[in-house]
């Protein structure tokens, strides 16, 4: 009888939920653990109904309590647990060593953020106690339906379309600790690492504009989105119109798989138009305004730019017309000529056939195609065009949304540029494809008007450098960040004094990420989940790292990475228009990130310093930014910077250039007896100076800084 209900419910549920089921069921024949992200009170009856097996369900004692969910455990062996109690895990253990294959939800709860919850370490001890063969099953869909424990006002549907997905098996090796509850807390982590892993690699493979449209049809087309300085709010239809037109007229103007610069400040438009020229199979190439004339130019001859999109109302607030009008080979297209060539056909396309059909108005690309070109800062040379795909960009994302729980319910006030891979990969494609809020500022200079901003706009989220982050808590109210809950430092090794302030002032904790414009850009971050001081976090999922020493620097090692987030290749300025696919020394499709960083036990990553920014003073290797950090703890309220010139006899000396007109090698001296510091990290000289030279991302200008030492 009981078979006969089930298999009367796997028609239904089938037909009204369209469930798909992918991967394949493991020929293990005892000892099988499933655990499966927890986003409804339907998941366990869709596991019982479409798994290929007669498991036993773990559930909590409180569920049993309602007549409902006991008429739906009435089909399947159940085994109601109190998580509270030391003994439950027990019983879990039994059954496990007995044979029978056995359903665990690790989160305990059903989410309500849409990402994944806290883990507990109960269903991982029990996995490595028992060597238990783990099948990861990702539910995707059901947080969509009514039987979700999203808030309210997160849109729903009655029968959303629901996906499961079987992911290859794995296991749990009991870790080596001292104590049973460290080898717990390990093997909890590992939980959380394969949880985070499964939801990352069950992501969908598309295009940015594909993405786009499913997002908008996740939240509905009416949810508003973004909002820039004209204080306009637009939907997610506003946003699909403005892309399909822009796009549709910057097509008429270019060839396709053309790289088209984009020379925009921080506006919907802008990202509308990043939007609209991946959808008409172009690339959107996003120049850098703050380079000056040599930057920008180097820029468009590495990614052979012809066509330059920009604004003449932009350009004028900017003051860069002189800059513009010395570029060469170059064909400007202003945004305010371009809107009036709009005709009536374009307009009926699309009214009458683009917005209510745009998945097939234009036919998807392949997610390898390029999309954007970023270029490099420039801090130490000239830049080079890094081409990321649709695959890398959404990877990026995807890797992202595994750890940190962006939400419908999240306001996120990104002044950083679009033009820098941080504000354009989080601060622009995230909050859009997760359904988040986003404010657009065009400058994050402004450092008075920024937390105000904050404060207004009711930001739950706010990105920067630690320069800026800095500047902004200086000039801020202490009730300005009042709503913040992600603070997230980026581009620049956080200052400690930058830290400290947030959190006596605001008391906020900075958490601190880390990666490169050529990985799209984050590598690791810190999260509520994960957090370190000191570090930058643990890899993201996805992420093959190589470690590779550096003759001189005994301990880490140079960071090589891989992963589905990595560029496409280079357009280098020497060789113009010609992709360089990634190489480095631990072979083909790896990069080489210039970082020594080094791995702790639990995989917290922490970087020792870039290997360009190391000193050969006397025969010895001196980090150059472990010197930045002396001078901070001797002077913890200016800015400092540390650079080099040669020195015949000591190979090079270390110039420190300082903001505090009081700081004296002796101070620094003084400072590195209380600290530890060696005394070869004593910069030779103090060089005082107003303000250290910065580039438009708010990094350090370290080709000006080594110009400045060379002179001094």
């Amino acid at each position: 009888m009981r078979n006969l209900v089930k298999f009367f419910l796997r028609q239904v549920a089938g037909l009204l939920f369209r469930v798909r089921v992918s991967g394949a069921l493991p020929d293990v024949r005892s000892r099988l653990l499933v655990v499966a992200n927890h986003e409804s009170f339907l998941d366990g009856l869709l596991l019982g109904l479409f798994l290929p097996l007669d498991p036993v369900f773990v559930v909590h004692t409180g569920v049993v309590h309602n007549p409902l969910f006991r008429l739906m455990l009435s089909l399947v062996d159940y085994l109601a647990v109190d998580p509270t109690s030391p003994m439950a895990m027990k019983k879990v253990i039994r059954l496990i060593e007995d044979g029978r294959p056995v359903v665990i939800f690790p989160e305990g709860r059903i989410t309500t953020t849409g990402s994944l919850m806290k883990t507990y370490d109960g269903p991982a001890f029990v996995a490595a106690k028992t060597g238990a063969t783990i099948l990861p099953v990702r539910i995707d869909g059901a947080a969509r339906s009514y039987f979700s424990r999203l808030a309210a006002h997160v849109p729903k549907r009655l029968f959303p379309q629901i996906s499961l997905h079987m992911r290859p098996t794995t296991t749990i090796p009991m870790p080596v600790a001292p104590t049973a509850r460290q080898r717990r807390r390990k093997a909890g982590e590992a939980m959380r690492r394969l949880m985070q892993d499964m939801i990352f690699a069950t992501r969908p493979t598309q295009t940015l504009f594909e993405a786009l449209l499913d997002a908008a049809d996740i939240q509905g087309h009416g949810h508003t989105l973004v909002e820039d300085l004209k204080q306009i709010e637009y939907t997610y239809r506003d946003l699909i119109k403005m892309s399909l037109a822009l796009g549709r007229l910057v097509a008429r103007e270019s060839a396709p798989g053309e790289r088209v610069g984009l020379l925009l400040p921080n506006l919907a438009p802008t990202l509308g138009l990043v939007f609209g020229l991946t959808a008409h199979r172009r690339v959107a190439a996003m120049l850098n305004y703050t380079a000056g004339v040599d930057g920008m130019q180097a820029a468009c001859t590495a990614g052979k730019i012809r066509t330059i999109l920009t604004s003449r109302a932009f350009v004028e607030q900017a003051k860069l017309g002189d800059k513009l009008a010395a570029l060469t080979d170059v064909r400007l297209i202003w945004l305010e000529d371009l809107r009036e060539r709009i005709t009536l056909a374009d307009k009926l396309w699309l009214m009458a056939w683009a917005l209510p059909f745009p998945r097939a108005a234009l036919p998807a690309g392949s997610p390898e195609d390029a999309a954007v070109v970023l270029f490099t800062s420039g801090s130490e040379g000239k830049p080079k065009g890094v081409v990321l795909s649709h695959r890398a960009l959404l990877a990026n994302i995807a890797q992202i949304r595994a750890v940190v729980d962006f939400s419908i319910d999240d306001k996120i006030l990104n002044a950083l540029p679009l033009f820098h891979s941080f504000g354009l990969t989080a601060g622009g494609l995230l909050p859009v494809l997760a359904g988040a809020k986003v404010f657009l500022y065009p400058s994050p200079l402004h450092y008075r008007v920024i937390p105000e901003l904050a404060y207004d706009r009711n930001c739950t989220v706010l990105l920067g450098t630690s320069t800026f982050l800095g500047n902004y808590a200086k000039f801020a109210h202490p009730y300005d960040f009042y709503r913040l809950r992600y603070v997230i430092a980026g581009a620049e090794k956080l200052a400690t004094p930058v830290r400290d302030l947030w959190f006596e002032k605001f008391g906020i904790r900075i958490f601190e990420g880390y990666g490169a414009t050529e990985t799209a850009p984050v590598l690791a971050v810190n999260t509520p989940m994960a957090f370190r001081s000191g570090t930058v976090g643990q890899l993201l999922p996805g992420i093959e790292h190589q470690l590779i020493p550096v003759p001189g620097i005994p301990s880490g090692g140079m960071l090589h990475v891989k992963g589905p987030n990595l560029m496409s290749g280079y357009l280098r300025f020497e060789q113009p228009g010609d992709l360089q696919p990634p190489v480095s020394p631990a072979g083909e499709g790896w990069y080489e990130t210039g970082d020594v960083v080094e791995l702790d036990d639990d995989g917290f990553v922490k970087i020792v310093g870039r290997v360009k920014r190391f000193a050969k003073v006397a025969g010895e290797m001196v980090s150059l930014e472990s010197v930045e950090k002396l001078a901070a703890a001797a002077s913890p309220g200016a800015a400092h910077a540390a650079s080099t010139q040669p020195d015949a006899s000591r190979g090079e000396n270390i110039l420190l250039f300082s903001t505090d007109p009081a700081l004296t090698r002796e101070r620094l001296q003084a400072a590195a007896r209380d600290g530890g510091w060696p005394e070869i990290a004593v910069p030779r000289r103090v060089v005082q100076v107003e303000a250290l030279p910065l580039l438009g991302t708010g990094k350090i200008d370290y080709v000006t800084l080594k110009q400045w030492a060379e002179k001094a």
